[in-house]
């Protein structure tokens, strides 16, 4: 069951081979699906996994696939994306995909106009959202108790059980010829003269002159050791799982104090609207100023915490330099677990119970956290290496990643061989840290 956890037994056990065309670290929703598209286009794919497949943030997020509020520079990928979920469900089975829509609840008229402003930016790639008026909205959820002026609504939009999704997605890809291994670490990229020629793994070396990183919080870690630096928070984002309950709406809606989304099982997948908790380390420190935007336009969004646990990525105490031959800090935490905030939870419960009294009180199951990789400009680095020859990035994906990670998969696969992406991606070059430009927030919807 969920959330997946190093006490269930490894699926994908192969052998580690001695060369690949290409080797994928991360077998989160990016990794799996970049493999996937390698080993469907004839590519040799290994993808290492650390832990387990979607032990950590591909399996503990809310489940929306949405086009609906994304950055502009996104919708493309997104829309791409969107149109490969059906071939998805079709090669995997039943993952829970359904069409059924997003809200952005709006309590005020100001909202509304932010949410116009997205609509107009987005007209040019004709998505399906629309200004809903508090009318529209009260006949949409007619068993809420509170009032809303109006809603950004997107029918196309759609849902899927993530913890599911991304473990059977991972046996398709093996299915057409990817390598997938799990408890294998990668600790260090072999180099010569500045180019990729392996991966040291725990289990020994692959040769290769490719490399997908899709790390997901541990991506900036592991590209420190490489002097490559990325200004990447990993942020703490509680959820919780309620007992079967009557339907209110079937989609995903999010309003100013909680976002929910209706499960198959019958229950609701529960978080706090805009709240985040980002344990403060020395990658952190030295980063806060490029995320001091963030934390200026949303002041209350984010609480920080001086203390990261033991073995988390960006904790005082986490290594930062290690041998080849000796224990990376990856291996010291399998599946990045943390506890969810408790306060929190059953905060959500209240509000829950409150917005929709009719369903009686609501039962919590189970809760959980995940941690989140955001970059400043909260958009990721999807992007090839200059200083690493045969370095792909896919990281950074701000929470976003779940519903668009087919389509960046199918992007680094891309990447990773040479071939063009389809898409414009200088808004997620990695170079915009460094080669002087002004950062642009993302969307604040």
């Amino acid at each position: 069951m969920f959330p997946i956890h190093t006490g269930q037994p490894a699926q994908f056990t192969s052998p580690l081979p001695a060369s690949a065309d290409v080797v994928v670290i991360g077998g989160g929703i990016i990794g799996v699906m970049t493999a996937w598209e390698l080993a469907k286009s004839g590519v040799q794919a290994v993808l290492l996994e650390k832990g387990r497949i979607a032990g950590e943030q591909s399996s503990r997020n809310w489940g929306w696939i949405r086009a609906q509020g994304r950055d502009i520079a996104e919708l493309p990928i997104m829309l791409e994306a969107q149109s490969m979920w059906a071939d998805i469900a079709k090669d995997t089975g039943d993952i829970g995909l359904r069409q059924t829509g997003t809200l952005y609840l709006a309590n005020k008229p100001d909202e509304l106009a932010r949410y116009q402003s997205w609509l107009d930016d987005a007209a040019i790639y004709q998505v399906s959202s629309r200004i809903l008026t508090g009318a529209e909205v009260a006949d949409l959820l007619p068993t809420a108790t509170r009032r809303w002026a109006g809603a950004l609504y997107t029918p196309t939009d759609m849902r899927a059980e993530p913890w599911v999704t991304v473990p059977a997605c991972a046996h398709a890809a093996a299915g057409a010829g990817a390598t997938i291994i799990e408890d294998c670490a990668v600790r260090l990229l072999d180099l010569e003269s500045g180019r990729v020629t392996g991966v040291m793994t725990e289990k020994g070396m692959i040769k290769t002159g490719a490399v997908v990183l899709a790390g997901g919080a541990w991506s900036s870690l592991f590209l420190r050791r490489h002097n490559v630096h990325i200004p990447q928070l990993s942020v703490r984002a509680s959820v919780a799982l309620t007992a079967p309950m009557p339907e209110v709406y079937a989609g995903g809606a999010v309003d100013n104090r909680l976002a929910w989304r209706r499960r198959d099982d019958g229950g609701y997948t529960l978080a706090p609207s805009g709240f985040h908790e980002l344990f403060v380390g020395p990658d952190a420190f030295r980063a806060l100023r490029r995320f001091a935007p963030q934390l200026i336009k949303d002041p209350l969004g984010t609480r920080i915490l001086p203390v990261a646990p033991t073995g988390y990525p960006d904790a005082w105490g986490t290594k930062r330099r290690w041998a080849g031959d000796t224990v990376s800090p990856f291996e010291r935490m399998r599946i990045l677990n943390p506890a969810p905030n408790k306060a929190k939870v059953a905060k959500l419960a209240r509000d829950f119970t409150a917005t929709f009294p009719a369903l009686g009180p609501t039962r919590i199951n189970s809760a959980w956290a995940g941690m989140i990789d955001t970059m400043p400009d909260v958009v990721p680095v999807v992007d090839t290496c200059d200083a690493i020859a045969g370095l792909t990035i896919c990281t950074g994906m701000c929470g976003h990643g779940f519903g668009i990670g087919p389509a960046m998969g199918r992007v680094a696969a891309r990447l990773a061989t040479g071939q063009d992406t389809g898409h414009d991606l200088s808004r997620f070059r990695l170079s915009r840290f460094s080669d002087g430009s002004r950062l642009v927030l993302g969307p604040n919807l």
